[in-house]
C-alpha cells in the first residue's frame, strides 16, 4: 500500500479550504470540537481564526478498543435540551432556539466508524426517540470536517472536507505530520 505524506503546510492549507468552504455556506459554529488525537491540531486552527472556543472529544476505536469518552452535555446543547425550570415554561424538553451549532473535527474519515460513532452517542444520551429532529440537528445545527475524506467511507455525511481520496480504488496511507514527526 503507498503512503500519502502530508506536510505541515499541507495542513495549513487544507484547513483553509474548511474555513473557505464554511464561509461560502455562510455557517459558522458556536465551537469546535476536535476528535483526539488526528482532530485537534485542525480544529485548534479553526477555532483560533474564527475566534471561538474549541473541545476535545476522546473517540477511539482502534483496533478494536472502545475506549471513547460521552459527552451528554455536548449532545444536549447540539439538540437544544432545555433545563427542568424551563420545561415547565417551554413544555417542552427542547428548544430550537437553545441549539448550538457545532463542528465536529477530525483528520480523516477514513471507514466512517468515528463519527458514526459520535452520532449513535450522543442520540443514544439525549432524547433519543426523536429521530425527525436528531436528522435536523445534524443537517443544520452539527456539521463535520475532516482534511481528508475517503469517498468509500460508510459514514456520508462529511459536510466540509479538503482532500478526497478513494481507497477502494487507490489503496493508500495518509500520514499526517503528527505521526511522522518522531520518525525524522
Amino acid at each position: 500500500m503507498k503512503e500519502t505524506k502530508l506536510s505541515w503546510h499541507h495542513i495549513e492549507c487544507l484547513t483553509q479550504d474548511i474555513l473557505r468552504q464554511m464561509q461560502q455556506d455562510q455557517w459558522q459554529p458556536d465551537y469546535v470540537v476536535g476528535l483526539t488525537r488526528g482532530g485537534l491540531t485542525p480544529a485548534v486552527l479553526i477555532s483560533q481564526y474564527l475566534g471561538i472556543p474549541m473541545y476535545a472529544l476522546k473517540i477511539s476505536l482502534r483496533d478494536g478498543n472502545d475506549d471513547s469518552e460521552s459527552n451528554l452535555w455536548m449532545s444536549e446543547e447540539a439538540f437544544g435540551y432545555v433545563s427542568e425550570s424551563e420545561q415547565e415554561t417551554l413544555g417542552s424538553r427542547w428548544d430550537p432556539g437553545h441549539r448550538k451549532k457545532i463542528l465536529i473535527v477530525d483528520d480523516i474519515n477514513d471507514s466512517g466508524a468515528t463519527l458514526k460513532w459520535l452520532i449513535q452517542d450522543w442520540q443514544s444520551t439525549c432524547l433519543p426517540n426523536q429521530v425527525d429532529t436528531w436528522n435536523t440537528v445534524w443537517n443544520r445545527n452539527v456539521k463535520f470536517a475532516v482534511l481528508v475524506n475517503n469517498t468509500t467511507s460508510e459514514f456520508q455525511g462529511v459536510d466540509y472536507q479538503a482532500m478526497t481520496v478513494n481507497k477502494l480504488d487507490d489503496p493508500q496511507w495518509i500520514v499526517f505530520p503528527w505521526e511522522d514527526f518522531w520518525q525524522r
